[in-house]
């Protein structure tokens, strides 16, 4: 498998003196392209921090981030335009779905294909929704949809420039049992199909069998669970 993105001794801290918080501490990892992994851990472990860094949100204060085999970030300088890097290679879902509300379903991954650089972003969008089984919502507002059908329109509003990466923060925090496990079996599904590396930030434990790798973070340090 190619490998999406690496990360070497991220260290992230937070504050100064007795106030300081270590946020990251040393954390390396590996992300395939064709997995989806979990990272788990207690509020607090660093788990949001890290997707962050990986997601070139937030630099780390050192370490290094290698993604489709260059580096692009070290030592928190960004060796790269991340700015772009994260509109065209990346993928991002949180814990609300943040769609537009004055846009319809197929409106709001339409217009991350146009964002995204993707021609034809109307025929991109359907296929998207399609994809994902909510097609039929198309043209329906962000508030007339259910939480699971949200969260759908956003996967499929991350799908819509190709990307290598994924990074989903507690995508279904918001979501019943039911839901929970079917948004999950859909990122599967997105890494085993479409050939992404996805990294899902969940508390839920219910659904780990559907996950090729686990990790978990407790005060700022990663092993495998």
């Amino acid at each position: 498998m190619t490998r999406s993105v690496e990360a070497i001794g991220l260290t992230k801290t937070y504050g100064d003196g007795t106030a300081k918080v270590t946020a990251l501490a040393d954390v390396s990892l590996s992300l395939e392209r064709g997995t989806v992994a979990a990272l788990l851990g207690p509020s607090g472990a660093g788990k949001s921090t890290l997707v962050k860094a990986l997601g070139l949100v937030s630099l780390p204060d050192a370490g290094e981030v290698i993604f489709e085999g260059r580096s692009v970030v070290k030592d928190g300088v960004a060796l790269t335009d991340v700015s772009r890097l994260r509109r065209l290679h990346l993928g991002f879902v949180f814990q609300k779905a943040n769609l537009v509300s004055f846009l319809n379903a197929r409106e709001n991954v339409e217009i991350a294909c146009e964002l995204g650089g993707k021609s034809d972003g109307r025929k991109r969008a359907l296929d998207l929704l399609r994809y994902l089984d909510v097609s039929h919502r198309q043209s329906a507002y962000p508030e007339t949809l259910s939480g699971g059908e949200q969260q759908r329109v956003a996967i499929a509003r991350a799908l819509a420039n190709e990307p290598s990466l994924i990074l989903a923060d507690e995508p279904t925090a918001a979501l019943d049992s039911v839901r929970s496990r079917a948004v999950m079996e859909l990122f599967r599904k997105v890494a085993h199909e479409r050939g992404a590396a996805v990294l899902v930030v969940t508390h839920d434990h219910r659904a780990l069998d559907v996950f090729d790798v686990l990790y978990e973070m407790e005060d700022g340090r990663l092993r495998p669970h």
